[in-house]
């Protein structure tokens, strides 16, 4: 997968140094379904995506859904193992990180950024 640095360009916080990418078919269904929880700053971007589900999944996660320009349209904490969130009208992309990952370093209507990784 290809990878990318996932920052706040509205506060200049690097969320993720570590994001993998999933913009095909495959790597979309897959997600994090039964893998490894993710490190500190890891995060796995997942475009188009206006939902997620966390079916098979074995940690929590912090769900930033993106607009199609990078804005914040939702951010959903501490989703656990089996349960689904919509990111709502506008939601394009989605940003997967570490439960607690979000918290005061991402804001409604901040514009996130991704990167090459070096």
């Amino acid at each position: 997968m290809k990878q990318v640095i996932a920052r706040n360009a509205t506060t200049g916080a690097a969320l993720a140094p570590q994001t993998s990418v999933a913009d095909s078919m495959w790597p979309r269904f897959r997600g994090l379904m039964l893998r490894r929880p993710l490190e500190e700053g890891e995060a796995l971007l997942i475009r188009p995506c206006s939902s997620v589900h966390m079916f098979f999944m074995r940690f929590a996660l912090d769900i930033v859904f993106i607009d199609k320009q990078g804005a914040v349209v939702k951010i959903v904490t501490g989703l656990k193992p089996w349960r689904m969130a919509l990111g709502g009208k506008g939601a394009w992309s989605a940003l997967e990180m570490p439960a607690g990952a979000a918290a005061g370093r991402v804001g409604l209507g901040d514009r996130l950024e991704f990167d090459a990784a070096t």
